[in-house]
């Protein structure tokens, strides 16, 4: 039970005890490669990040000071997170694949954050303020195991987060941001006791979430550490802006630098870097009702289960909110969600960046939840992953037998073309963590231990139960829903065997680069003179303009199987001066003769 004014909680010895490390490692690895390999870049920003990588890794020094997908400059995000996944490429792609080999950068991202989040919160969890109450004949935790145990429990609530599943996994900046965000959390709390090495880490983090965004983000967080750093006297603000803001200055100034004297042309260096510094400010403005709105229906679905223990913290510790455990996280944790009020833009890709502050402050709430909150959170898991996990199970021997007919109808309608094939390695590996599942569920249920972790246990290996199910059972399914595969590379058959290049009309980054990377089509720009057109037709524009003596001819069109709103039109320039004149139709009854 929390004791606010005194800062104290009372706990055994036996409380304390740490998690199986086994047990946390097998967890933390198999979230973490599963999912990662055997699949193709998924639309939408999977596959623009991809392709980012996959340029770099083919190109030349131009490309990787100033990233783009086959020339369309890619400005959205800074180019340290594409620099990681185009040498994991550039490294390993002759073995496994550029695509499985870009997802390197994402499993050294995720590893890394479990790292800084594991002890960011051991470190907190050392400190004296938090340490529980000490019995007058002993039997209270040794500072070091309760700092273990809240770091374990602090990981694993990072792990039972749903949204984490699939963001999680992506080649996209956000996983790097990920990242850079926690490695700036560690720095913050490894300056309390090493003001150095903390300020170090901390300016390592800033400047490298700046390469790996844009300057808003990290400008935004900045801010709130001046200010959390007046609220939280132990942190030592002086050498923090003194020792780390000079060295994520001179991060990004290296960056910036090298682009504006290593490019060919000088004019191009100035437009990326303006585009760049100008993106952030595109994507926040003044709130408005539909991201309130999607807000409001998503980002409590996505943090599940982190949020609620993190708003029990908040409350446990109200005599303490300005206590390094509390200050800390929430310094880090409310810009982002300020942030997130700003997009003008709906979308959860950014939620994944909250999770690292909201895990650590959620920590410190596993000392001070209650037997009732801790049996409704068991019981809800429990029960919401077993039905999930069913419901997969049931889905995939409908798919696979054909029984239900009806279920089986609706799976391959909402898939059409889509041909299943039954692979037994991924059937033993869902039957593993099943069962994986039922013994995890056994021995906490029935052993009950006392352990202050024990809440999140069934949380965290229900998440790893439903990717892993997903990503074996599944994943032809989904993977045949979510590439451009299989319409880029008939656009690829379509194609004259001689031509120009392909200039592209109305494609997003995802497309360009699925079309550039399975089709293997030369794109072009408005200045090139291509001969082919390749347009995204959402809906009917009609056929393009023709100028004279020449024609634009449609020679294919396409679209992927799953989505039924887009198309994909290609048209080639034909020459009319110069093209055969159609000869003139016989009469009835009679035959040309052979010239």
């Amino acid at each position: 039970m929390s004791q606010a004014k005194t800062s104290r909680v009372q706990l055994t010895a036996a409380a304390t005890g740490t998690l199986p490390r086994a047990l946390l490692l097998a967890i933390c690895i198999i979230y973490g490669l599963t999912g990662l390999f055997g699949r193709d870049p998924w639309k939408n920003e999977d596959a623009a990040g991809f392709g980012v990588m996959w340029q770099l890794a083919t190109g030349s020094t131009q490309d990787w000071l100033m990233p783009n997908i086959v020339g369309r400059p890619y400005s959205e995000d800074g180019p340290l997170v594409f620099w990681v996944g185009a040498t994991m490429i550039r490294l390993f792609g002759g073995w496994l694949g550029a695509a499985d080999a870009s997802r390197l950068a994402t499993a050294l991202f995720y590893f890394a954050t479990c790292a800084f989040t594991w002890y960011a919160t051991y470190l907190l969890g050392r400190r004296s303020e938090v340490q529980p109450f000490a019995y007058a004949f002993g039997g209270q935790p040794d500072a070091r195991d309760y700092g273990r145990t809240l770091a374990d429990g602090a990981l694993l609530i990072f792990l039972a987060c749903v949204g984490l599943a699939m963001r999680g996994h992506e080649t996209t900046p956000q996983v790097g941001q990920l990242s850079f965000i926690a490695m700036s959390l560690y720095g913050l709390v490894r300056s309390l006791d090493k003001p150095v090495q903390g300020s170090l880490w901390l300016g390592l983090g800033l400047g490298a979430l700046t390469l790996a965004s844009g300057p808003v983000l990290p400008l935004v967080l900045l801010a709130a550490i001046a200010a959390g750093g007046l609220a939280c006297q132990p942190l030592p603000l002086k050498r923090l802006v003194t020792i780390g803001l000079p060295l994520a200055l001179a991060l990004v100034a290296a960056w910036l630098a090298a682009t504006y004297l290593g490019a060919a042309a000088r004019d191009d260096a100035v437009a990326f870097i303006r585009e760049w510094a100008r993106y952030d400010r595109r994507t926040y403005g003044l709130p408005s009702v539909p991201v309130l709105s999607f807000l409001g229906r998503n980002l409590f679905l996505y943090t599940w289960p982190v949020w609620p223990i993190a708003a029990w913290s908040w409350l446990a510790w109200s005599g303490m909110r300005r206590a390094p455990h509390v200050a800390i996280p929430l310094t880090l944790l409310l810009p982002l969600l300020f942030l997130l009020l700003l997009l003008r833009s709906a979308g959860d890709i950014q939620f994944i960046l909250v999770l690292p502050p909201m895990a650590v402050l959620a920590a410190f709430a596993l000392p001070t939840l209650t037997r009732a909150v801790i049996n409704a959170i068991d019981w809800f898991s429990l029960l919401f992953f077993t039905i999930f996990g069913s419901f997969v199970w049931f889905m995939w021997v409908a798919k696979t037998t054909g029984w239900p007919p009806r279920v089986a109808a609706n799976v391959f309608r909402l898939l059409p073309g889509f041909q299943h094939q039954f692979t037994v390695s991924a059937v033993l590996c869902a039957l593993l963590v099943t069962l994986a599942w039922i013994l995890i569920v056994r021995w906490r249920l029935s052993r009950a231990p006392k352990q202050i972790w024990r809440p999140v246990v069934i949380s965290a290996a229900g998440t790893t139960l439903m990717w892993v199910l997903a990503m074996t059972l599944w994943l032809p399914s989904i993977n045949y829903g979510k590439t451009y595969r299989d319409v880029a590379q008939a656009a690829s058959m379509a194609l004259p065997s001689t031509y120009r290049c392909v200039q592209p009309i109305r494609m997003g980054d995802a497309q360009l680069a699925s079309f550039a990377y399975f089709g293997h089509l030369r794109f072009g720009g408005p200045g090139d003179g291509c001969d082919i057109l390749l347009r995204y037709d959402p809906m009917d524009f009609g056929e393009p303009t023709s100028i004279s003596h020449f024609e634009w001819r449609l020679i294919w069109e396409g679209r992927r199987p799953a989505d039924r709103d887009e198309r994909f039109r290609m048209y080639r320039l034909v020459d009319l001066s110069q093209a055969q004149p159609p000869r003139p139709a016989l009469p009835p009854g009679t035959r040309r003769l052979p010239r």
